[in-house]
């Protein structure tokens, strides 16, 4: 167990001359491999901009484009899924879940040698005399018989799910070299307490071939009860060292797979898993079609121009060196096109009242002031990408809620309106025709907005900006409203004077808008450095909790340990890091107890 346990991110100003982060090659919740290639690079595709925007002495360009007309097409490949887990994880109901459901080939290895040995092939006679001699069939022979089945007509059309190989390194590393790679790599995780009672319960009918479970899927009728009997395999002794064993080929093929690795929590009803999995599947299906689109853009005169990118949904990873100040270009180029996509793909889902939140240490809200002009920029690349869409963004900061220059303004926010008024927003006459600068309140909406990007909105002493926050959205309607880092939890007034709505309403309108993204360091407790790990979400994809882990010369890369359908607590955060099971009973007490609170 940790001795420290894990808290939120806060800012630091560690400032460093060490050489440009490079992207540590992870998947998130839905992964995007390359066929025809495993090295990951920091480049990541950019929104279609008709805008040219730049700001002298910042950072961020916006590359433009003529209008025209969008041409799309799709052809996206059949899935291709590998599962791997420890004996009794459930991975062959699983298995056959996922192929009823997708009609996937279900290739194993077991079921693969005995087909070949059954027929009698070069490859079968082959594995036959090393299995009669009692030795393990080599890897190149293992290997030819996969990619022999994965060439079939059927596996080419339907999409393949890989069963449990590779099992080991170079069973991975031969699969590579013939290009031949999952959508997403799946490993079904089970504490070893619960395996081995799996396993030691389980009998089985000789005659039926039936397994059962002594407690868990007890036989019908007392015949099958007195003919059960205990695989060889299944006592206690070897069911730990088949465990181990299982370990360390995981391990092995770690570095193969890690960037499109998914860890399922498979200590739960085998229906709450598929469902899991499920959601997983589909989302990646989903997004291979949309992968495959190809744009082609058609200028005003009708004459083709050169072939566009389109936003893909390709996470590869979190970039590293996160605490050094300032942040290079591509780490915040980076951010901001994963802010977007979230935006967009919850926007067009329908959804309206939305939030991001992203601290990063040059947009971290907790800070006494604001890198404005990172945060600046991240405002203009969203807004401007709706505006290439044809929608009209009005832009909104907080304004002063009282008497005087600053009275009841957060100091964070103070210029910020003048900064986005004085920002080069295109050659194209974005500002003023698609994109307007107002303030956060009812009077600000306009007929003719179609969306609304709110820049921080944020309580301060003796003020409650969720007023004129709900006043704006109430007259918005349905149309989206998107926060910025807000800061909406409730602060008691100096003079002790309450605002219009009482206490309680004014949280539960503040909780109204959901994630669209969400993007935290975490650090050990009381801390600054070093960075412990990062949780993300993305829309429409869960949480994903990564740990922060040291290469060697300096190096770094975040692993990807557990994914979680809601926001976790920070009880779930700390047991993902020292390997407790989630069905544990969990206290928050203390110090800790207090922290869960924050996420």
């Amino acid at each position: 167990m940790l001795s420290t346990s894990v808290t939120t991110l806060h800012s630091t100003t560690n400032v460093s001359s060490s050489p440009s982060p490079s992207l540590t090659p992870l998947s998130t919740f839905y992964p995007y491999p390359s066929s025809s290639s495993t090295s990951l690079s920091f480049q990541r595709s950019s929104p279609r901009h008709r805008l040219s925007a730049s700001i002298p002495g910042t950072h961020l360009t916006v590359n433009s484009k003529p209008k025209g007309l969008r041409v799309s097409c799709s052809a996206a490949e059949p899935l291709k899924v590998m599962i791997s887990g420890a004996p009794a994880s459930g991975k062959g109901t699983q298995c056959e879940l996922i192929v009823k459901k997708f009609g996937l080939v279900h290739i194993s290895t077991g079921d693969l040698l005995r087909a070949e040995v059954s027929a009698g092939t070069d490859i079968g006679n082959k594995a036959k005399e090393y299995m009669n001699a009692g030795r393990l069939v080599p890897d190149e022979i293992v290997t030819a018989m996969v990619t022999s089945r994965l060439s079939r007509e059927d596996a080419k059309k339907k999409g393949w799910l890989l069963d449990g190989y590779p099992r080991s390194s170079a069973q991975a590393q031969s699969l590579e070299s013939l290009k031949i790679r999952p959508d997403i790599y799946i490993v079904l995780d089970v504490p070893d307490e619960i395996l081995i009672d799996r396993c030691i319960g389980r009998r089985l009918d000789p005659e039926t071939g039936r397994i059962y479970h002594i407690t868990n899927f007890p036989p019908d009728t007392e015949e099958i009860k007195a003919r059960l009997i205990i695989r060889p395999d299944d006592t206690e002794e070897k069911v730990k060292s088949r465990l181990e064993i299982y370990k360390k080929n995981a391990e092995a093929i770690l570095a193969t797979y890690s960037d499109i690795m998914i860890k399922i929590d498979g200590n739960r009803p085998k229906e709450v898993i598929f469902n899991e999995i499920d959601t997983l599947l589909s989302q990646v299906q989903k997004d291979k079609v949309k992968s495959t689109e190809s744009e082609t853009s058609v200028s005003e005169n009708g004459s083709p121009s050169s072939q566009v990118s389109v936003i893909q949904d390709k996470w590869r990873g979190i970039p590293t060196r996160l605490n050094n100040i300032p942040h290079s270009r591509e780490i915040r180029n980076y951010f901001y096109d994963d802010v977007l996509q979230a935006t967009v793909n919850a926007v067009n889902d329908g959804r309206i009242r939305l939030k991001v939140e992203i601290n990063i240490p040059e947009l971290n809200p907790e800070m006494d002031v604001y890198r404005i002009g990172t945060l600046m920029e991240l405002v203009r690349f969203i807004a401007l990408s709706f505006a290439e869409d044809g929608k009209r963004v009005k832009v909104c900061v907080q304004g002063s809620m009282g008497q005087g220059a600053l009275a009841g303004m957060p100091l964070q926010l103070a210029g910020s309106r003048k900064i986005l008024e004085f920002m080069d927003w295109g050659d194209y006459g974005a500002k003023g025709t698609f994109i307007n600068i107002g303030a956060i309140g009812a009077k600000e909406v306009d007929e003719q907005d179609d969306v609304f990007i709110l820049v921080a909105p944020q309580n301060a002493v003796g003020n409650c900006i969720i007023d004129d926050l709900q006043a704006m959205t109430d007259a918005a309607g349905s149309r989206p409203v998107i926060l910025i880092n807000p800061k909406l939890k409730d602060l008691p007034g100096s003079s002790g004077i309450m605002q219009t709505m009482g206490r309680d309403k004014r949280l539960e309108y503040a909780a109204s808008f959901e994630n669209c993204y969400f993007f935290r360091l975490l650090y050990y407790a009381g801390t600054q450095y070093p960075i412990m790990g990062a949780l993300r979400m993305s829309y429409p994809q869960g949480y994903e909790l990564y740990k922060r882990v040291d290469q060697p010369s300096g190096g770094e890369k975040y692993v990807l340990l557990s994914t979680f359908t809601e926001k976790p607590s920070t009880d779930d955060v700390n047991d993902a890091f020292t390997g407790k099971a989630r069905n544990q009973s969990k206290q928050s007490s203390g110090f800790w107890g207090f922290l869960s609170s924050v996420f």
